[in-house]
């Protein structure tokens, strides 16, 4: 078998070849290979079980893949530990609410944006004389318009609001690449339209790929919809196409429950 050739720089922001992952008998990642051009908005589903965040934590060195390979704007990242991953701009989000309960908005992300600069240490000592990492952080919350809650505490956020700030500490690292997994898990119906609004008005040279389990959220926000079935690769397209995919709906649309 061929080695599959690496994406041309410049070319696609993040892609994978052969990428495969297996706990001894059981395979949550076959053969998948994916190329995200830049400022692609791109949505990633399929049902419980189908491998969808193990992907993204192979993507961000959470796992370590049994083969293939894993190129960051050309670059093979493969073997790369995490914080290295995101020091070259490749960051995530999680399921899970991680947030820091007692800090506000501002001072969560200040603190993400200091440790970025390599201030963080002594940051709280000297907090008078960082004013621009002060204002970076503000204008990270505006642009997911959180200004109006920069002083509220997380625990006082609105759980939509507390997720857009989990953005808001990921976009505080200045990623070429960010993936999200489930954004707007748990949030409320009437919130989870505010959460996606705020992500698809991001730069347009950012590249995100989204895990999703709402259909209409899906083919509302993403260009592109790749859809995983039993750790591989199943089918990938338009939303007009996956749409119309009778396989798409029989394995996935079809279902009520979805991972």
């Amino acid at each position: 078998m061929s080695t599959p050739a690496p994406p041309a720089k410049d070319a696609v922001a993040l892609a994978t070849r052969g990428l495969s992952k297996a706990f001894g008998s059981l395979a949550v990642a076959r053969d998948i290979e994916i190329n995200l051009p830049v400022g692609a908005r791109y949505a990633l589903i399929g049902p419980n079980g189908a491998g969808k965040t193990t992907l993204i934590n192979l993507m961000t060195g959470m796992l370590a893949p049994n083969a293939g390979q894993i190129f960051l704007a050309g670059d093979d990242i493969t073997t790369l530990g995490p914080q290295e991953r995101v020091r070259r701009g490749l960051a995530r989000t999680f399921q899970i609410n991680t947030l820091f309960a007692g800090l506000n908005a501002l001072e969560a992300v200040t603190l993400a944006v200091a440790e970025r600069r390599r201030i963080a240490g002594k940051f709280w000592r000297g907090v008078g004389s960082h004013s621009e990492t002060i204002e970076e952080a503000y204008e990270i919350l505006r642009r997911l318009r959180l200004g109006d809650s920069c002083y509220q505490t997380t625990r006082e956020l609105p759980y939509g609001r507390q997720r857009l700030l989990e953005i808001a500490l990921a976009l505080a690292t200045k990623p070429k690449v960010l993936l999200l997994d489930e954004p707007a898990a748990g949030v409320p119906q009437e919130e989870s339209g505010e959460v996606f609004e705020a992500v698809a008005s991001l730069a347009d040279d950012l590249t995100l790929l989204f895990i999703e389990h709402d259909m209409h959220v899906v083919f509302r926000f993403a260009s592109h919809i790749i859809v995983l079935v039993g750790g591989a690769i199943f089918t990938e397209g338009s939303p007009a196409e996956i749409a119309a995919d009778p396989g798409v709906r029989e394995v996935y649309l079809g279902k009520r429950k979805h991972g």
